[in-house]
């Protein structure tokens, strides 16, 4: 059982999951330049279809350009400014920017001077599962 934002549970008599406050970016936000870098928030509840994370990225710090095969995401700038590095050139983000990073599409982001903060927010990858040793001779193509 989870806590809502006040601390009590968050499941009712039926044991139903109910919608309540995750976290509170303004707060985050409010910690400016002495915000550490890196994930700042991350959705860890169970049960859970999506991943999200709130990320800082300090002033002139990147995250270098990378290819996402699977999984479309949504980036969205909630402080600061970014340049959205793309295979055609960068592209200027600013807070309030909601950017699509479609599967398949190479893509970094390089901070601004004074850093910028994002959300993003995408389908959950499924977890690893152990299989039998000759799982993977079945995912080849007969002789």
């Amino acid at each position: 059982m989870a806590a809502d934002d006040d601390g009590s549970p968050t499941r009712d008599a039926a044991d139903t999951p109910l919608p309540r406050v995750l976290c509170d970016t303004g707060e985050l936000l409010s910690l400016g330049g002495d915000a550490p870098g890196g994930a700042l928030w991350r959705l860890a509840e169970a049960g859970r279809q999506l991943d999200a994370n709130v990320v800082r990225v300090p002033p002139g710090g990147r995250v270098g350009t990378h290819t996402e095969p699977d999984l479309d995401v949504l980036l969205l700038v909630l402080d600061g400014e970014a340049a959205l590095v793309r295979a055609d050139g960068e592209r200027p983000l600013r807070a309030g920017a909601l950017t699509w990073l479609p599967h398949g599409s190479a893509r970094g982001i390089a901070a601004g001077p004074n850093g910028v903060t994002y959300l993003t927010v995408h389908r959950r990858r499924p977890g690893m599962r152990i299989q039998p040793p000759d799982a993977a001779d079945r995912l080849r193509p007969g002789d």
